[in-house]
């Protein structure tokens, strides 16, 4: 199996990102190591990297060095943005980073880092118009896509380090610094012309540590259920209540916030200004979370090398099919498992009458329903039920991980947990939990009719007859073992449909 690192040398932290490459176009980070070096601090003065901020990067560097040699990395893409590409010592700097720690690094143009963080962006959510922020210490990146294609970028020269160099003042108060902050940028983004332009359905979308750390908050203050930061979504409400908090806050209040980075305690008003500028000025309503930027494009880049000039089109069943390949899933038979619960929703349709949307929910059930026997196989249905709960999926809203995780958890016949299903009310509607039963019922007829995973049942078709459901089957070879097992289902396939089972 291929390793590959990546080093993103930012303004503010160093991060290496280390992964196993799969066969088919996959990737699966397992190590990383973060340490803060603010290479921008007090750049402003003269343009030079000072030696103090150069000699903690290079401690940073033979770090990841070590770790990449244990880990036997075959590759390293080692890349600095905004504060080296205006080093008047860059050359220098990378020189000494190269016969100290052997590594070669590349200093991204501002096209060439907007392009990264939009492949990110793009190959891991499934939002088709937007506009891309992400906030270094020392630049803030703007990238305004639409149908997978980059219309605009800008990268405005100030940064959450920049700004707090700028606008810190001892003797004034943090409310005051946060506003003339807000003043400032937002009239650097009315020098932004396509800002003015945007379309009315693009969305915004936060790329990066600042962004991170605001979803922790917002998550922890809320109790919210499900422990993901990837494709949150922040109103602006939500923003406005934490920004008003820590703007009011001293450095020692700030260290203090959970879900807040204490080595971004002192620069994080400057972020959230920034940010509060822009939706100021630019009108949107809520902020969609990533959690994949700079880093994630270039190991897409490498992994399908086709996304340097196309999109990966179907983004969660790519990521779907990552965790498949990652953790052994029998595909053959899961894609016949999803193919039989496809084919008993369409037929059984007239019955659970569920909208289309439930339809992913399924899908996502079916294929991932045995993932738990990586664990065990008894209670694998439970295993399952974590695995995809914590699977961090691509391009899949968190109501509807919550609802493929319960599907998958009802392919065998034990009770419905309701006790778990209640401590994700919070992104639950009231109607799930019908949809939920149906959902299993069918999920387990499905993966009973293919009990010798042989993929013998190929076809179904349902008949709706009085009080009952007739299932025809067009089968290869004897599948009496599949129809027995699936009539297994009948008590709870009546409950859920209010009808009787019939498998022929």
């Amino acid at each position: 199996m291929e390793r590959i690192a990546v080093i993103d040398l930012g303004s503010n932290s160093a991060r290496l990102v280390i992964a196993n490459i799969l066969p088919g176009g996959y990737f699966v980070v397992f190590d990383e190591l973060k340490e803060q070096v603010r290479l921008a601090q007090d750049m402003e003065r003269d343009g030079f990297l000072k030696p103090s901020r150069v000699s903690q990067a290079v401690k940073t560097f033979k770090m990841f060095k070590k770790l990449c040699d244990a880990h036997e990395v075959s590759k390293v893409y080692a890349f600095a943005t905004n504060a080296v590409r205006r080093a008047k010592n860059q050359k220098s700097f990378l020189e000494e980073v190269n016969s100290v720690c052997g590594f070669k690094f590349k200093v991204l143009t501002e096209e060439e880092e907007a392009t990264h963080i939009y492949h990110g962006v793009i190959n891991s959510m499934d939002v088709p118009k937007a506009v891309i922020m992400d906030i270094s210490g020392s630049s803030c990146q703007l990238v305004y896509y639409n149908r997978r294609n980059i219309l605009n970028r800008e990268n405005l020269p100030f940064g959450t380090i920049t700004l707090s160099d700028i606008f810190y003042d001892p003797n004034m108060p943090g409310e005051e610094q946060a506003k003339m902050t807000e003043t400032y940028v937002r009239d650097q983004f009315s020098h932004v012309a396509w800002l003015k332009e945007l379309d009315p359905d693009t969305q915004f979308i936060g790329v990066g540590g600042s962004f991170r750390n605001l979803a922790k908050i917002c998550r922890r203050s809320k109790r919210y259920s499900v422990n993901m930061t990837h494709n949150y979504i922040v109103p602006k409400t939500d923003f406005s209540n934490v920004y008003d908090m820590i703007k009011s806050m001293d450095m020692s209040q700030r260290a203090k916030i959970k879900g807040l980075s204490v080595a971004r305690a002192d620069i994080f008003v400057s972020a959230l200004a920034c940010v509060k500028g822009f939706l100021d000025y630019v009108g949107f309503e809520k902020i969609i979370i990533s959690g994949s930027g700079i880093r994630e494009g270039i190991m897409y880049n490498h992994a399908v090398p086709t996304t340097i000039e196309k999109p990966i089109t179907e983004v969660l069943w790519h990521s779907v099919y990552t965790m498949m390949h990652y953790f052994d899933v029998n595909i053959p038979h899961a894609e016949h498992v999803c193919s039989l619960s496809l084919q008993l929703y369409k037929q059984l349709r007239v019955l659970h009458k569920l909208p289309r949307q439930y339809v992913k929910v399924l899908r996502v059930a079916a294929l991932l329903h045995d993932a738990g026997m990586r664990i065990k196989y008894y209670d694998h249905p439970r295993h399952s039920f974590y695995f995809i709960m914590n699977s961090n999926l691509n391009g899949i809203t968190h109501r509807e991980l919550v609802l493929a995780a319960f599907v998958a958890a009802g392919h065998k016949q034990d009770e419905f947990n309701m006790a778990e299903w209640v401590k994700y009310k919070d992104v639950l509607r009231e109607e799930d939990l019908v949809a939920v039963l149906k959902l299993g019922v069918i999920l387990r007829i499905a993966e009973s009719l293919d009990r010798t995973m042989s993929g013998n049942v190929k076809t179904l078709n349902c008949d709706v007859l009085g009080d009952s459901v007739i299932m025809k089957t067009e089968v290869e070879g004897d599948c009496s073992l599949e129809i027995k097992d699936a009539l297994t289902a009948g008590a709870e396939f009546a409950k859920a449909y209010k009808k009787n089972l019939e498998i022929l």
